[in-house]
């Protein structure tokens, strides 16, 4: 199987079936207030129910309450949760829905220990690490921190656009990458020229 694409910050419809129609594989819908790209659950509820099939949901939270998890999963058919903050295994679990975990990559973060913290975890979403963010940085981390032998899948996010992705799935060899600002035109408006020059990379690297 190639590498999968997940397009994160979608927050219109054009843009998710223009992401949808170009092959991405699954989307991201950002419940976090102070992100540029926040959707509300109805808003969401509304894009995803636009889909075609065999697209998936993914909703992500950073550091919220259990109600407000909760609210969203009551409100939105999301298919995985995404958490990017200091959520717990236990916190992550507790939902019965699976989960990726983020971890923002930086020396010293010891990744393996990492995913064995968050083994229940669907796979690992490396990002760039940024101090007073979790995310959307649009910064590229260095891969070399990232052990070979890391015991679940691996989403690369971090600063990601059609000019490196090609380079970062040949040195990295994820199960998928993860990209939201590199293929917008603004906050949260995805630009589908962006979105097709980034697939045709992700194709032309599994090749």
């Amino acid at each position: 199987m190639g590498t999968a694409v997940k397009i994160c910050g979608i927050t219109r419809v054009d843009d998710a079936l223009a992401a949808a129609r170009l092959g991405a594989h699954a989307l991201g819908f950002v419940f976090y207030a102070r992100s540029p790209r926040h959707v509300t659950g109805p808003r969401a509820a509304e894009i995803i129910g636009a889909l075609p099939p065999f697209v998936s949901a993914v909703g992500l939270f950073v550091n919220p309450e259990v109600s407000e998890v909760e609210r969203v999963l009551a409100q939105v058919p999301l298919n995985m949760l995404q958490f990017h903050g200091e959520e717990t295994p236990e916190f992550c679990a507790r939902f019965k829905v699976p989960y990726l975990k983020a971890a923002r990559v930086r020396a010293g973060l010891d990744l393996l220990q990492y995913a064995r913290q968050y083994s229940a975890a669907r796979g690992l979403l490396l990002d760039a690490f940024a101090d007073g963010t979790h995310g959307g940085t649009g910064t590229v981390f260095d891969w070399s921190l990232i052990p070979r032998e890391l015991p679940c899948p691996v989403i690369l996010s971090g600063g990601l656009t059609p000019e490196n992705v090609a380079e970062a799935i040949r040195r990295v060899r994820p199960w998928a990458v993860d990209v939201s600002s590199g293929v917008e035109a603004s906050p949260g408006v995805k630009d589908p020229l962006k979105i097709a020059a980034f697939m045709k990379e992700v194709y032309g690297a599994d090749g």
